[in-house]
């Protein structure tokens, strides 16, 4: 099991979704756990001002950079959004893997997914923030066995190459993404001329959506005690007490400070919960 560390930087004049930064933090550490990283140190490091370069200030990166070297450790995990420039430069002066928010998400969804069109948003969105992290001294494109590489090892810098072979995966995905969206309406519209309200379960990842999607259904819908242990939606017929059919929809988890990309790429799940008839929030 691969050893990490998990930093959440907490700002003096931060105004961030989480008011209690302990409760972030035991958050990532989750996040971290959820793909079998073992996290052996996690800490707020508080920080009067952001350092473009680096985010954090100099006393702080030599002290971790003392503390890693003597550690086993492979991955530190940034429990923020780093440019592609701080998360580089992190790299260079602790001589592991860096990884932000957003990279410990999207690593999470290449393992979650589990459908086609699934792994096809998970990738665009996967993408889309790799090519992002093309800076000057970086390395060339790995990717790993159900995840997306963010924290495979380093290879030899060719950023155009990377850029143009990105771009044009990212147009055969949109591409196949458009289909996806049109089978997804001809499916809405075949419901439509059946007379069954859609209700759709909502909720915070790891509330227990899927849970009670089993419960009311007699489903057989994967649960695991682990965020986003669902991607992927899905879709049952049931009865209410009063005999009405209805169509019950199990959907994927929010979570606090999601970057805008992952949101965007899952367009296609999320016009299920926009057609709804009813909403319920778990």
């Amino acid at each position: 099991m691969k050893q990490a560390w998990v930093l959440r930087p907490q700002f003096m004049k931060d105004v961030g979704i989480y008011h209690d930064p302990h409760s972030g933090l035991k958050e990532s550490i989750r996040l971290a756990q959820s793909i079998d990283l073992e996290v052996v140190r996690a800490e707020i490091i508080k920080l009067r001002k952001r350092r473009s370069s680096t985010l954090f200030g100099k006393g702080i990166i030599e002290e971790l950079s003392h503390d890693l070297a003597k550690s086993s450790v492979e991955l530190v995990i940034v429990d923020y959004a780093l440019t592609p420039i701080q998360q580089r430069n992190l790299e260079i002066a602790w001589f592991c893997k860096v990884i932000d928010r957003a990279g410990l998400i999207l690593e999470i969804f290449g393992k979650r997914a589990r459908t086609h069109e699934g792994r096809l948003q998970v990738e665009l969105a996967a993408l889309t923030y790799q090519r992002s992290r093309l800076v000057r001294a970086w390395t060339h494109l790995e990717r790993q066995r159900g995840g997306f590489g963010f924290l495979g090892g380093p290879g030899e810098s060719q950023i155009e190459a990377d850029r143009r072979q990105i771009d044009r995966r990212v147009g055969q995905i949109r591409k196949r993404l458009v289909r996806v969206v049109r089978t997804r309406e001809l499916q809405r519209n075949a419901r439509s001329r059946v007379p069954f309200p859609i209700v759709a379960l909502v909720g915070y990842t790891n509330a227990g959506k899927s849970s009670l999607f089993n419960r009311l259904t007699d489903s057989g819908v994967h649960v695991e005690d682990q965020l986003f242990a669902t991607l992927d939606p899905t879709m049952r017929r049931i009865v209410l007490p009063s005999g009405q059919s209805a169509i019950l929809s199990d959907t994927v988890g929010f979570i606090a400070n999601i970057p805008t990309d992952l949101i965007s790429a899952f367009r296609a799940t999320l016009e299920e919960v926009m057609v709804a008839n009813i909403i319920i929030h778990v």
